[in-house]
């Protein structure tokens, strides 16, 4: 096996408008030892053709069509025919600065085994970028940047699907692509996490993430909140969890409510504290609803935070801070 040789996978499906300028941006890449496994998912317009015609120019770029339905299936493909010694996603709308292979391979060679090569992200629109993006990308970029991405996994996909690089034998030992779960990249990012697999930080930015209406995480029921919700809970129960100590959730939102209806499913008994005064005391399925200052009272709980609102966000954390609360032991955000 070529040591240096990069597998690149890429599932698509429809996506013929952008797959020219992802495909020649993977081209113009410095770091020219790779192969690039680019898996056709029913696609029903020109991409299959579009990609044909790459394919037949560049003998790197391995056209397939996909045996079962949908990414993961896509992926598994893709793993399977690969033999790069080193392995990267990529989404087949998204363009790749011309560097980023190379960096990302620098970084793993640098760091060696069990790590994670990660990129600074851009998200870009046709039509203009809204502020939850925006947010969004600032968030992700500030704890990449740092290498600290795993603190507030519990809040969001922390290593985005098409922007990181694994050594192969890492990736088998985290299980690869073969999980069923969707979401299946924030999935995976919690395989990493529980396999200790370090964050190397970067400081450059190596992606250029496609926003549009039709995207799949806008479209596909896959990605709606209620299954980042029960996969936050499951990993939640099975990597942090101690239930030794009295669990609270914080927040009577929708967030809340829906974190409270997973928890009692699951039979994971917990107490709720927020700080509306309209809603303590109050009785929301069957829970009572106490004041926060009833954490004081508990001895080393662990509290689920369930507040959307960046300000109400920086209160509690200081408030739990005061309480000599740790993130990630004590405390976890889950919005």
């Amino acid at each position: 096996m070529n040591q240096d040789l990069i597998s690149i996978l890429i599932p698509f499906k429809n996506t013929e408008l952008f797959l020219k300028e992802c495909l020649n941006s993977i081209i113009a890449q410095d770091h020219d030892n790779w192969e690039l496994l680019i898996v056709d998912d029913h696609s029903t317009d020109n991409s299959f053709e579009l990609v044909f015609a790459f394919a037949e120019k560049d003998k790197r770029i391995k056209l397939l069509k996909n045996t079962g339905e949908g990414i993961i299936h896509a992926l598994r493909l893709a793993f399977s025919k690969s033999k790069g010694s080193y392995i990267t996603r990529m989404d087949s709308d998204d363009i790749m600065h011309s560097a980023k292979l190379s960096t990302m391979l620098a970084d793993l060679k640098h760091h060696g085994r069990h790590h994670i090569a990660l990129g600074l992200v851009k998200y870009f629109n046709e039509n203009g970028l809204g502020d939850g993006y925006a947010r969004y990308e600032s968030w992700l970029n500030a704890l990449t940047q740092n290498g600290q991405n795993y603190t507030e996994i519990y809040k969001e996909c922390v290593i985005p699907s098409p922007c990181w690089m694994g050594h192969r034998d890492d990736l088998v030992s985290c299980g690869g692509f073969e999980s069923n779960r969707y979401p299946e990249d924030y999935d995976l990012a919690f395989r990493f996490y529980k396999h200790k697999m370090a964050c190397i930080p970067s400081q450059d930015v190596l992606h250029y993430w496609r926003d549009y209406n039709e995207r799949t995480s806008r479209t596909d029921d896959h990605y709606a909140e209620n299954n980042f919700l029960e996969l936050k809970i499951d990993y939640f129960k099975e990597l942090n969890y101690d239930a030794s100590k009295p669990l609270v959730i914080w927040g009577a939102g929708q967030k809340g409510k829906q974190v409270a209806k997973l928890l009692k499913l699951k039979k994971i008994d917990f107490i709720w504290v927020c700080d509306n005064p309209k809603k303590i005391g109050k009785h929301i399925y069957d829970e009572v609803l106490y004041s926060f200052k009833h954490l004081k009272t508990l001895e080393q709980p662990q509290c689920i935070v369930t507040v959307a609102n960046p300000v109400s966000q920086a209160e509690i954390r200081l408030a739990l801070k005061t309480l000599q609360m740790k993130n990630m032991t004590d405390y976890f955000f889950f919005c």
